[in-house]
């Protein structure tokens, strides 16, 4: 015989785990974009320094 109340405790258990690795997997996702956006930018900048140089002196916000 099936148990309600352990049928109900575990759906609920199982939706706030699927929301949690969500928000983990979301999480891992941009911390991983924001890497490679970084590493992208400090070899563009060691490539091509006086564009660098440009880019750094345009960016300007008030």
């Amino acid at each position: 015989m099936k148990n309600p109340f352990m049928s109900m405790f575990l759906s609920g258990a199982n939706k706030i785990a699927g929301a949690a690795r969500g928000q983990a997997t979301a999480a891992v996702k941009r911390e991983a974009t924001k890497n490679s956006r970084q590493a992208t930018k400090a070899w563009t900048d060691a490539m091509f320094p006086l564009a660098a140089a440009s880019r750094k002196k345009k960016t300007t916000r008030k």
